[in-house]
């Protein structure tokens, strides 16, 4: 299902940013298995973290090091215990398996997505 349109307005207030996964470690206390991901966003953004379920496809040998790219200008939600300052995005399907979306080649971390 399509959700409804939105303006360029709309779309222009949401900052996604490239960045690196610096390091990675199980959400012990997640109801649903997680991982606790901290992402360097450069300079101007610095490092963030974030409390993800994409613990099917990910784990601490295959993220870290791996750009992904983020919601950096949500509020900030308490997850388990962790403080989730960045949304990381991922496509996902029918059974809830999180793929995260990537850039084709590597970027500088912080850059803007348009």
């Amino acid at each position: 299902m399509i959700k409804e349109q939105i303006t360029y307005n709309d779309f222009d207030k949401v900052d996604i940013r490239i960045g690196t996964v610096i390091s990675v470690k199980k959400n012990e206390k997640a109801r649903k298995p997680s991982l606790v991901i901290e992402v360097d966003f450069g300079s101007e953004i610095g490092i963030k973290q974030s409390s993800a379920q994409i613990t099917h496809y990910y784990n601490e040998e295959n993220l870290k090091g791996k750009q992904v790219i983020a919601v950096c200008n949500f509020t900030e939600k308490n997850i388990a215990g962790i403080v989730s300052q960045v949304l990381v995005l991922g496509a996902i399907d029918v059974d809830g398996k999180v793929t995260l979306v990537h850039p084709s080649q590597k970027a500088e971390n912080g850059l803007p997505i348009a």
